[in-house]
Protein backbone atom coordinates (compact mmCIF):
# COMPACT_ATOMS: atom_id res chain seq x y z
CA UNK A 1 0.00 0.00 0.00
CA UNK A 2 1.79 3.10 -1.28
CA UNK A 3 1.65 6.54 0.32
CA UNK A 4 2.90 7.88 -3.03
CA UNK A 5 -0.59 7.68 -4.58
CA UNK A 6 -1.66 11.13 -3.49
CA UNK A 7 -4.91 12.85 -4.36
CA UNK A 8 -3.88 16.43 -4.96
CA UNK A 9 -5.77 19.55 -4.03
CA UNK A 10 -7.39 20.82 -7.19
CA UNK A 11 -7.96 17.37 -8.66
CA UNK A 12 -11.15 16.98 -10.69
CA UNK A 13 -13.23 13.90 -9.85
CA UNK A 14 -15.78 12.66 -12.41
CA UNK A 15 -18.13 9.70 -12.08
CA UNK A 16 -20.64 8.13 -14.44
CA UNK A 17 -20.52 10.46 -17.43
CA UNK A 18 -22.00 7.67 -19.60
CA UNK A 19 -20.57 9.39 -22.65
CA UNK A 20 -21.87 8.49 -26.11
CA UNK A 21 -22.94 10.46 -29.17
CA UNK A 22 -26.39 10.58 -27.55
CA UNK A 23 -24.82 12.36 -24.55
CA UNK A 24 -21.88 14.44 -25.81
CA UNK A 25 -21.43 16.74 -22.79
CA UNK A 26 -18.37 14.92 -21.44
CA UNK A 27 -16.58 15.54 -24.74
CA UNK A 28 -17.07 19.29 -24.25
CA UNK A 29 -15.67 18.92 -20.72
CA UNK A 30 -12.54 17.17 -22.03
CA UNK A 31 -12.08 19.85 -24.69
CA UNK A 32 -12.07 22.55 -21.99
CA UNK A 33 -9.39 20.66 -20.04
CA UNK A 34 -7.38 20.00 -23.19
CA UNK A 35 -7.50 23.71 -24.08
CA UNK A 36 -6.53 24.57 -20.45
CA UNK A 37 -9.69 26.55 -19.92
CA UNK A 38 -10.22 24.19 -17.01
CA UNK A 39 -7.03 23.36 -15.10
CA UNK A 40 -7.24 20.33 -12.81
CA UNK A 41 -4.09 19.24 -10.99
CA UNK A 42 -5.18 15.63 -11.61
CA UNK A 43 -8.14 13.99 -13.33
CA UNK A 44 -9.79 11.13 -11.44
CA UNK A 45 -12.33 9.15 -13.47
CA UNK A 46 -14.49 6.93 -11.33
CA UNK A 47 -15.88 4.55 -13.97
CA UNK A 48 -18.78 4.38 -16.41
CA UNK A 49 -17.24 7.39 -18.08
CA UNK A 50 -18.25 5.87 -21.41
CA UNK A 51 -21.57 4.13 -21.93
CA UNK A 52 -19.91 1.42 -24.04
CA UNK A 53 -16.13 1.13 -24.19
CA UNK A 54 -14.85 -2.41 -24.16
CA UNK A 55 -11.18 -3.12 -24.76
CA UNK A 56 -11.06 -5.75 -27.49
CA UNK A 57 -14.32 -4.70 -29.18
CA UNK A 58 -12.99 -2.50 -31.98
CA UNK A 59 -16.15 -0.62 -32.85
CA UNK A 60 -16.65 0.54 -29.25
CA UNK A 61 -13.17 2.11 -29.49
CA UNK A 62 -13.71 3.63 -32.93
CA UNK A 63 -17.02 5.27 -32.04
CA UNK A 64 -15.39 6.93 -28.99
CA UNK A 65 -12.17 7.87 -30.80
CA UNK A 66 -12.31 11.64 -30.25
CA UNK A 67 -12.81 11.39 -26.50
CA UNK A 68 -10.13 8.68 -26.26
CA UNK A 69 -7.63 10.86 -28.11
CA UNK A 70 -8.34 13.83 -25.86
CA UNK A 71 -7.89 11.74 -22.72
CA UNK A 72 -4.61 10.35 -24.03
CA UNK A 73 -3.33 13.84 -24.76
CA UNK A 74 -4.49 15.13 -21.37
CA UNK A 75 -2.76 12.21 -19.63
CA UNK A 76 0.53 13.28 -21.23
CA UNK A 77 0.21 16.58 -19.33
CA UNK A 78 -1.37 15.68 -15.98
CA UNK A 79 -1.84 12.53 -13.93
CA UNK A 80 -5.04 10.66 -14.76
CA UNK A 81 -6.58 7.85 -12.70
CA UNK A 82 -9.25 5.73 -14.37
CA UNK A 83 -11.19 3.25 -12.26
CA UNK A 84 -12.90 0.86 -14.66
CA UNK A 85 -16.66 0.54 -14.32
CA UNK A 86 -19.26 -1.89 -15.58
CA UNK A 87 -19.67 0.03 -18.86
CA UNK A 88 -15.95 0.59 -19.57
CA UNK A 89 -13.28 -2.03 -18.98
CA UNK A 90 -10.12 -3.71 -20.35
CA UNK A 91 -8.84 -0.19 -20.94
CA UNK A 92 -5.08 -0.31 -20.34
CA UNK A 93 -4.13 -0.67 -24.02
CA UNK A 94 -6.55 2.10 -24.95
CA UNK A 95 -5.07 4.54 -22.41
CA UNK A 96 -1.35 3.68 -22.15
CA UNK A 97 -0.39 6.75 -20.07
CA UNK A 98 -3.36 6.56 -17.69
CA UNK A 99 -3.29 4.82 -14.30
CA UNK A 100 -6.02 2.26 -15.03
CA UNK A 101 -7.51 0.24 -12.16
CA UNK A 102 -9.67 -2.76 -13.11
CA UNK A 103 -12.34 -3.96 -10.74
CA UNK A 104 -9.97 -6.60 -9.32
CA UNK A 105 -7.70 -3.79 -8.03
CA UNK A 106 -10.48 -1.76 -6.45
CA UNK A 107 -10.90 -0.17 -4.01
CA UNK A 108 -7.79 1.86 -4.73
CA UNK A 109 -5.91 3.06 -1.65
CA UNK A 110 -4.87 6.71 -1.90
CA UNK A 111 -3.75 9.41 0.49
CA UNK A 112 -4.64 13.06 0.87
CA UNK A 113 -4.31 15.54 3.70
CA UNK A 114 -2.61 12.81 5.71
CA UNK A 115 -5.74 10.65 5.48
CA UNK A 116 -6.32 7.27 3.88
CA UNK A 117 -8.86 7.41 1.06
CA UNK A 118 -10.37 4.48 -0.80
CA UNK A 119 -11.68 4.96 -4.31
CA UNK A 120 -13.96 2.52 -6.16
CA UNK A 121 -16.35 2.62 -9.06
CA UNK A 122 -19.00 1.10 -6.81
CA UNK A 123 -19.74 -2.40 -8.13
CA UNK A 124 -17.09 -4.35 -6.22
CA UNK A 125 -19.44 -5.72 -3.55
CA UNK A 126 -22.17 -7.21 -5.74
CA UNK A 127 -23.81 -10.57 -5.14
CA UNK A 128 -22.31 -13.80 -6.53
CA UNK A 129 -24.34 -13.59 -9.73
CA UNK A 130 -23.06 -10.09 -10.44
CA UNK A 131 -19.47 -11.10 -9.67
CA UNK A 132 -19.73 -13.99 -12.14
CA UNK A 133 -21.15 -11.61 -14.74
CA UNK A 134 -18.33 -9.07 -14.27
CA UNK A 135 -15.71 -11.80 -14.63
CA UNK A 136 -17.32 -13.33 -17.72
CA UNK A 137 -17.92 -10.07 -19.58
CA UNK A 138 -14.23 -9.09 -19.18
CA UNK A 139 -12.95 -12.43 -20.45
CA UNK A 140 -10.95 -11.96 -23.67
CA UNK A 141 -12.69 -14.87 -25.38
CA UNK A 142 -16.11 -13.45 -24.55
CA UNK A 143 -15.01 -10.04 -25.83
CA UNK A 144 -13.69 -11.65 -29.01
CA UNK A 145 -17.10 -13.29 -29.47
CA UNK A 146 -18.83 -9.94 -28.93
CA UNK A 147 -16.51 -8.34 -31.47
CA UNK A 148 -17.51 -10.95 -34.06
CA UNK A 149 -21.22 -10.57 -33.24
CA UNK A 150 -21.00 -6.82 -33.59
CA UNK A 151 -19.16 -7.16 -36.91
CA UNK A 152 -21.76 -9.59 -38.24
CA UNK A 153 -24.53 -7.23 -37.17
CA UNK A 154 -22.82 -4.38 -39.08
CA UNK A 155 -22.23 -2.64 -35.73
CA UNK A 156 -25.93 -2.69 -34.91
CA UNK A 157 -25.32 -4.49 -31.62
CA UNK A 158 -23.23 -1.66 -30.10
CA UNK A 159 -25.39 1.01 -31.71
CA UNK A 160 -28.57 -0.46 -30.24
CA UNK A 161 -26.89 -0.84 -26.84
CA UNK A 162 -25.84 2.83 -26.90
CA UNK A 163 -29.37 3.85 -27.84
CA UNK A 164 -30.89 1.74 -25.06
CA UNK A 165 -28.48 2.99 -22.41
CA UNK A 166 -29.01 6.62 -23.42
CA UNK A 167 -32.65 6.32 -22.32
CA UNK A 168 -31.89 5.14 -18.79
CA UNK A 169 -32.83 7.45 -15.94
CA UNK A 170 -29.60 8.65 -14.31
CA UNK A 171 -31.04 10.77 -11.51
CA UNK A 172 -33.34 8.44 -9.58
CA UNK A 173 -33.24 8.47 -5.79
CA UNK A 174 -32.23 5.21 -4.13
CA UNK A 175 -34.54 4.91 -1.13
CA UNK A 176 -32.85 3.30 1.87
CA UNK A 177 -29.42 4.04 0.39
CA UNK A 178 -27.62 4.72 3.69
CA UNK A 179 -28.83 1.42 5.17
CA UNK A 180 -27.79 -0.40 1.99
CA UNK A 181 -24.27 1.07 2.10
CA UNK A 182 -23.84 0.38 5.83
CA UNK A 183 -24.65 -3.32 5.26
CA UNK A 184 -22.50 -3.48 2.14
CA UNK A 185 -19.33 -1.74 3.36
CA UNK A 186 -19.56 -1.43 7.13
CA UNK A 187 -16.67 -3.06 9.00
CA UNK A 188 -14.83 -4.09 5.83
CA UNK A 189 -12.47 -1.15 5.20
CA UNK A 190 -10.18 0.82 7.47
CA UNK A 191 -9.80 4.33 6.14
CA UNK A 192 -10.93 7.90 6.75
CA UNK A 193 -12.82 8.32 3.46
CA UNK A 194 -14.47 5.97 0.98
CA UNK A 195 -15.53 7.50 -2.34
CA UNK A 196 -17.36 5.78 -5.18
CA UNK A 197 -19.80 6.34 -8.04
CA UNK A 198 -22.10 3.82 -9.75
CA UNK A 199 -25.23 4.65 -7.74
CA UNK A 200 -25.51 8.31 -8.83
CA UNK A 201 -26.81 9.48 -5.42
CA UNK A 202 -24.64 12.56 -4.67
CA UNK A 203 -24.64 11.88 -0.91
CA UNK A 204 -22.09 12.00 1.89
CA UNK A 205 -22.61 10.50 5.34
CA UNK A 206 -20.66 9.08 8.24
CA UNK A 207 -20.33 5.34 8.84
CA UNK A 208 -18.64 3.86 11.91
CA UNK A 209 -15.33 3.37 10.11
CA UNK A 210 -15.16 6.24 7.61
CA UNK A 211 -16.93 9.08 5.85
CA UNK A 212 -18.68 7.73 2.79
CA UNK A 213 -19.33 9.71 -0.40
CA UNK A 214 -21.37 8.53 -3.35
CA UNK A 215 -20.69 10.93 -6.19
CA UNK A 216 -23.36 12.50 -8.32
CA UNK A 217 -23.27 11.38 -11.93
CA UNK A 218 -21.82 13.71 -14.55
CA UNK A 219 -24.58 12.36 -16.80
CA UNK A 220 -27.06 13.97 -14.39
CA UNK A 221 -26.65 17.76 -14.64
CA UNK A 222 -22.96 17.44 -15.64
CA UNK A 223 -21.71 17.35 -12.05
CA UNK A 224 -18.02 17.06 -11.27
CA UNK A 225 -16.08 17.63 -8.06
CA UNK A 226 -12.92 19.52 -7.12
CA UNK A 227 -10.77 18.21 -4.27
CA UNK A 228 -10.11 20.65 -1.43
CA UNK A 229 -8.38 20.15 1.93
CA UNK A 230 -9.37 22.22 4.96
CA UNK A 231 -7.91 21.55 8.39
CA UNK A 232 -6.89 18.05 7.25
CA UNK A 233 -10.44 17.31 6.09
CA UNK A 234 -11.19 16.22 2.54
CA UNK A 235 -13.85 18.32 0.84
CA UNK A 236 -15.38 17.70 -2.58
CA UNK A 237 -16.59 20.97 -4.06
CA UNK A 238 -19.47 20.28 -6.44
CA UNK A 239 -19.51 22.00 -9.82
CA UNK A 240 -21.91 21.84 -12.74
CA UNK A 241 -20.00 22.09 -16.00
CA UNK A 242 -22.40 24.12 -18.12
CA UNK A 243 -23.50 26.34 -15.23
CA UNK A 244 -20.05 27.20 -13.88
CA UNK A 245 -17.92 27.47 -17.00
Amino acid sequence: MSHNREIQEGAFVVADAHYSHFRPQFLDFLKKIHARKLKPTQLILMGDIFDTLFGGVTYSIDVNAEAIQLLNEISAEIEVFYLEGNHDFNLKKIFPNVNVFPIAKQPVACWGGGKKIYLAHGDLEGDIGYKIYTAVIRNRFVLAFLRVLNFLSLNQMIQKLDEYLSKKEDCREFHGFETFIAKRLGGKYKCEYFIEGHFHQNKTFKLDDFTYTNLGAFACNQRYFIVKYFKEQLLLEEKMFYKDR
